[in-house]
C-alpha cells in the first residue's frame, strides 16, 4: 500500500488542489490520497471561518473520486494541528504502509518553523510539488536539502518531471513538477467579497455551498 497525505487549510478547496492530488496519485501509483483539513493551524493567529465549513467543503469536493478520502484526524484532536502528531497517528493506523507527505514548495520551505521539524523529517517521505511563484531552486534555501542547483533548475525548465534525493534523516524527498493551474483560495475569497463569479475555479457543489452559507462575504 502507498498512501499520500495531503494536508492544508482548504479555505476553500478548489480545482488546483484536486488536480495536483490527481497528478501525484497517478504518477506514483498511490492507492489513495487522504486529505486532512487543518482545524487549528499553528501558524494562523486568527481563523474567522468556522473550521466545520472547510471540512464540509472538502468532503463534498472529494465525493466524486474513489481514490480520495477525507480524514477528521485533526478535528478530533484538541489544540493546534501539528503535522508531526498527525503523521505519527497515521503511521499507527496504517502500520506497514508507505506514507508520502504531499507539500507545495512553499510549505516544505516552512518546515523549519513547524513544531519539532527534525522529528517530522525523520518520520516520513515527502513529495514536493510545484507551487508558483516559488521555484524548485528555492528548495536550496532549506536546511534539509543538499542537491545540485542544476538538477532543480531542470525541474523549473520542465527538462525534468521529477527529482529524488535523500535528506540527512534518511527520508526521501521527491520534487515533482506538475502542470500549473493558476487558482488560489485567496483569489477565490477575494472574488466572493467583490461579488464576482467563482464558477469553474472549484466544483459546483462547493460554489453552491459558499453561496448558501454566505461564506467569504467579509474578510476571512
Amino acid at each position: 500500500m502507498k498512501i499520500g497525505i495531503f494536508g492544508g487549510t482548504f479555505n476553500p478547496i478548489h480545482y488546483g488542489h484536486l488536480r495536483a492530488a490527481e497528478e501525484v496519485r497517478e504518477r506514483f501509483e498511490l492507492n489513495k490520497i487522504i486529505f486532512i483539513p487543518s482545524k487549528s493551524p499553528p501558524l494562523k493567529t486568527q481563523e474567522l471561518l468556522d473550521p466545520a465549513h472547510k471540512y464540509k467543503m472538502t468532503e463534498l469536493a472529494l465525493s466524486a473520486n474513489g481514490f480520495f478520502e477525507i480524514s477528521d484526524i485533526e478535528f478530533k484532536r484538541p489544540g493546534k494541528s501539528y503535522s508531526v502528531h498527525t503523521i505519527e497517528e497515521l503511521q499507527s493506523i496504517y502500520h506497514g504502509t508507505n506514507l508520502y507527505f504531499i507539500l507545495g514548495i512553499d510549505s516544505f520551505l516552512e518546515i523549519p518553523t513547524w513544531w519539532q521539524p527534525e522529528r517530522l523529517i525523520s518520520l516520513v517521505d515527502f513529495i514536493v510539488i510545484s507551487r508558483p511563484p516559488f521555484k524548485f531552486v528555492d528548495l536550496l534555501s532549506s536546511p534539509y536539502m543538499n542537491v545540485p542547483k542544476n538538477d532543480l533548475a531542470k525541474l523549473d525548465k520542465t527538462e525534468l518531471k521529477l527529482y529524488t534525493t535523500t535528506l540527512k534523516s534518511g527520508r526521501a524527498v521527491i520534487a515533482f513538477s506538475i502542470p500549473l493551474i493558476d487558482i488560489s483560495a485567496t483569489e477565490i475569497r477575494r472574488r466572493v467579497r467583490e461579488g464576482k463569479s467563482i464558477k469553474y475555479l472549484l466544483p459546483e457543489s462547493i460554489e453552491s455551498y459558499i453561496i448558501a452559507n454566505k461564506l467569504y462575504v467579509r474578510d476571512e
